[in-house]
């Protein structure tokens, strides 16, 4: 039987073809599967409010207008609550990238005493607890119960982000380590002037693992937040989201703080309003992710697999 060499190049088929059509037909059917969510809010929440409101909109928007969003955007509280989400996320995501990058480097010093138990007690959290009311108790024993650190301390220790940090470091050459030690640096001017500049991969897989988490919260503001001051976006908006429902039936009756939203209810409707608060807090995190996508997959590879 002859063989052919196939040479440095790889040559296509006539059975390669329709794979190829196929593959990239699938692959182009799951992303449009993946993103019809996304323009279907979007759609809704420039469309006609009464027409949204009977689901209707399903292609193409209808009578578009922006209303929902000047008015949305006008509600009281807005600002401040996007200024601490904002907040959060960047110092949050700040903290636990630069926590998980240098116990990901420790962990794999032998220097370090005792590391292996130290290894395991913080993967031990990942399985294991103590429960709400104990973490309740310790917190507000901390005194972080109406604390902007309640969002920022409590997370900085994430073991999922220092297993992937510390497999990624194994994999670099130990050379590089040791031939800044040889010139006489220490533990702390190896990690910042010769590891930390070669983990952008993976600390960018983990500043987006961190960073969506922190947008998103809202459960440790019902827990830990009572000062309307401290509120991020998510609640901020989740609770007008669930005041909506009750508004566009009852919008006369309301009173006190509802007060403000009543005018917004009563030329809205709840399938608009839903439609428009999912876009406000989903567009803001859906920017940031091209700007690390280049690194994401690469970190996530190299992070997950040793070798």
């Amino acid at each position: 039987m002859k063989t052919t060499d196939i040479g440095p190049q790889w040559r296509r088929t006539r059975g390669d073809i329709p794979f190829a059509l196929v593959n990239y037909g699938g692959f182009l059917l799951f992303a449009l599967v993946c993103g019809y969510p996304f323009y279907y809010l979007i759609i809704n929440s420039i469309s006609a409010n009464d027409v949204s409101a009977l689901g209707d909109v399903r292609l193409l928007p209808t009578g578009i207008h922006f209303e929902n969003y000047s008015q949305m955007l006008g509600l009281p509280g807005l600002t401040s609550a996007a200024m601490v989400s904002i907040a959060r996320t960047v110092i949050g995501t700040g903290a636990t990238v630069l926590a998980s990058a240098f116990l990901g480097f420790m962990f794999t010093q032998e220097r370090l005493r005792h590391r292996s138990l130290w290894y395991r007690l913080i993967i031990f959290t990942m399985y294991f607890n103590a429960g709400l009311i104990p973490v309740y108790v310790t917190i507000h024993t901390l005194g972080l119960t109406n604390n902007f650190w309640v969002y920022i301390l409590p997370a900085i220790v994430q073991p999922f982000n220092i297993i992937l940090v510390k497999t990624y470091v194994e994999s670099l050459p130990q050379s590089l380590q040791e031939a800044a030690e040889i010139d006489g640096a220490g533990v702390v001017t190896v990690f910042f002037r010769i590891i930390l500049p070669n983990m952008t991969p993976i600390l960018a897989t983990v500043a987006i693992f961190s960073a969506v988490a922190q947008w998103n919260s809202f459960q440790d503001t019902l827990l830990y937040v009572t000062d309307q001051k401290l509120y991020p976006l998510q609640y901020t908006l989740y609770t007008y989201l669930n005041q909506a429902n009750s508004l566009a039936t009852a919008a006369q009756n309301a009173q006190g703080n509802l007060g403000a939203i009543v005018s917004a209810a009563t030329t809205q409707t709840p399938t608009s309003i839903r439609m428009t608060v999912a876009v406000i807090v989903v567009l803001p995190i859906i920017f940031v992710y091209p700007l690390f996508q280049r690194y994401f997959v690469k970190g996530i590879m190299l992070g997950a697999v040793k070798g």
